[in-house]
């Protein structure tokens, strides 16, 4: 009898292997058909747009122009949402540890996607593998300021100062590894001068030290620093970039005012976690795109010092694996290491 039995159940089998198999296969359907659609229909909540720096600061602040002409193209609120610390680390990691459904992006900096890899010996995540790129948002030059107080009206004598007392002149910057921070340290690598760094969370603090005195010279975006010259609490020396910006165009380079050679420029994008639907990587992308060729948003973008760019998610992947060879360079030529 238990042969009988065992002989059935041994002719059932392939029935049943044959019934799981088709079950299997409509269930990987149905899952498949279940992201289309999710994909399809996104975005059907707010979308979580997370800034790497202080609130007040110039990603902030491009982060808050972009999200508000981003809104209209996806039909839903972008929140921006101020997440610094570490260099933009804390807030880079928040995003590559989310769920990768297109509702938590990053507001990505030449910091947090080109600088901190070669930076941090113990990053807690990868900007290259745990992020897909969206779109390039902008690139700007820096402005280096100075306190009224410190007497030096150009680069030449601020180096000249900065030789005769060392050490004397504190450098700030928005945090560790930010384009602040390492376009200072190229310049005193350059230069060979000892300015100390004083890093802060975020560029907002940064200035407020600034305009007090607490420290001297910082390297900013212009569109947060340069009000802050028109009201004649802090003095405009150079621009970083390879050209005189169209904003301060008496104002000269860094290179022309006595450092040859120099040149440093910053950048900002937008990019999702790694595994985030290529559709929604998409529908993001055109957004932005969208966003960044609005005459208004143009027009105000280019007023703060920052050029749009817009660009596809391929183009974006290749602009941010160039940049990371370049600071790479930078970051071990200085010898830095932030931990």
């Amino acid at each position: 009898m238990e042969r009988v039995f065992a002989r059935r159940a041994a002719g059932r089998r392939p029935a049943l292997q044959r019934v799981f198999a088709v079950l299997l296969g409509t269930g990987v359907l149905l899952v498949g058909m279940g992201a289309s659609v999710r994909a399809d229909d996104y975005p059907t909540r707010p979308v979580r747009l997370v800034v790497p720096a202080a609130a007040g600061g110039p990603t902030y602040l491009t982060a808050r122009l972009l999200a508000d002409k981003m809104e209209p193209s996806l039909g839903q609120p972008v929140v921006v949402e101020a997440k610094g610390g570490g260099g933009g680390n804390v807030g880079a990691e928040t995003v590559a540890k989310s769920v990768p459904d297109g509702y938590t992006i990053l507001m990505a900096t030449i910091g947090t996607h080109a600088i901190n890899k070669s930076l941090y010996r113990k990053l807690t995540y990868d900007p290259q593998k745990d992020f897909l790129p969206v779109s390039q948002v902008v690139q700007y030059p820096l402005l280096l300021v100075v306190n009224p107080t410190l007497p030096a009206r150009s680069v030449g004598e601020l180096i000249a100062y900065a030789k005769a007392n060392p050490g004397k002149v504190l450098r700030a910057s928005g945090g560790i590894g930010t384009s602040m921070h390492l376009s200072g340290e190229l310049f005193v690598h350059q230069a060979a001068v000892d300015m100390p760094h004083v890093p802060y969370k975020g560029s907002a603090p940064a200035l407020t030290d600034m305009v007090g005195n607490h420290v001297q010279v910082m390297f900013d975006a212009l569109m947060t620093a340069l009000p802050l010259v028109q009201a004649g609490q802090l003095k405009a020396l150079a621009v970083t970039g390879p050209q005189r910006s169209p904003v301060v165009p008496d104002v000269p380079t860094v290179a022309e005012a006595g450092l040859p050679g120099y040149s440093a420029t910053g950048w900002i994008g937008i990019v999702a976690p790694a595994g985030t639907p290529e559709p929604i990587v998409r529908r993001l992308n055109a957004a932005v795109v969208k966003a960044l060729a609005d005459p208004e948003l143009r027009q105000k973008l280019i007023e703060q010092a920052a050029e749009p760019v817009g660009s596809s998610p391929e183009e974006f992947a290749r602009f941010i694996a160039s940049e990371s060879d370049k600071w790479a360079q930078a970051v071990r030529s200085a010898g830095i290491v932030a931990d």
